[in-house]
């Protein structure tokens, strides 16, 4: 097996924005090790599947040990997994505040920890978060305090990141969604969610994915927050 091959860990990997990240790295000829909790097993041997709770420590050990083991080498990290719940400040349970905590920060920095330390000894690599451009822009007709908190927190992070490993080889970024036709959001409710963003409609997965494979490739940019959000962050 060839260890020169580029190999991607993709979070949050079993549907919908993680699914089609895992296409297109393997369409330009990345191994990857894509897991989530109910990712569906590979028959590609160029695709590693590790099913598991981002959240948990030992999901994330296993998710790097098991890539270097097959492939030899992690070179981009995606940060994907997320949980996003739209409630207003004071209905949320701990129950929510425990489950969006663990998954978008808590699966963020295990895996994150792991996979640089990698990185460093290879003198490089990339790693992107996914975040919301709620973060920036606010919207009374989405009541989102913990996705701004947890994504923020990402956002905050990814500039950290960047300052701290730009001279050892490794570039970190974000990319800033803003509402994406992903399973979880009924057809029903497209227009309604489309006239939140002065572009007019709804981002498509596509869009998400183009931006990532484009900071991919971008070797001059690094503690970049890239706003694919239709307008959003700019205002209304």
């Amino acid at each position: 097996m060839s260890m020169d091959q580029k190999v991607a860990v993709i979070t949050g990997a079993s549907q919908g924005i993680g699914a089609a990240l895992v296409k297109a790295y393997r369409e330009r000829d990345y191994r990857v090790v894509a897991t989530a909790r109910s990712v569906k097993p590979s028959s590609d041997p160029d695709v590693v599947v590790v099913p598991g709770d981002i959240g948990e420590r030992k999901t994330a050990e296993r998710v790097i040990s098991e890539g270097l083991a097959r492939f030899g080498r992690i070179d981009t990290l995606i940060n994907n997994a997320g949980i996003f719940i739209a409630k207003p400040f004071t209905q949320y349970t701990l129950a929510d505040y425990a489950a969006v905590m663990g998954v978008n920060l808590n699966g963020f920095f295990h895996i994150t920890q792991l996979a640089i330390a990698q990185m460093e000894k290879q003198g490089n690599g990339h790693v992107v978060q996914v975040t919301t451009t709620l973060v920036d822009h606010a919207n009374s007709l989405v009541p989102s305090v913990l996705a701004s908190l947890t994504k923020g927190g990402l956002n905050a992070a990814t500039k950290a990141l960047a300052i701290e490993y730009a001279k050892r080889g490794i570039r970190v970024n974000a990319v800033s969604p803003g509402v994406i036709k992903t399973p979880m959001h009924a057809i029903e409710a497209y227009e309604a969610l489309g006239s939140l963003h002065p572009i007019g409609h709804m981002g498509e997965i596509s869009d998400i994915v183009d931006a990532i494979l484009y900071l991919e490739t971008a070797s001059f940019v690094t503690g970049e927050i890239l706003h694919v959000d239709g307008g959003q962050s700019a205002g209304h």
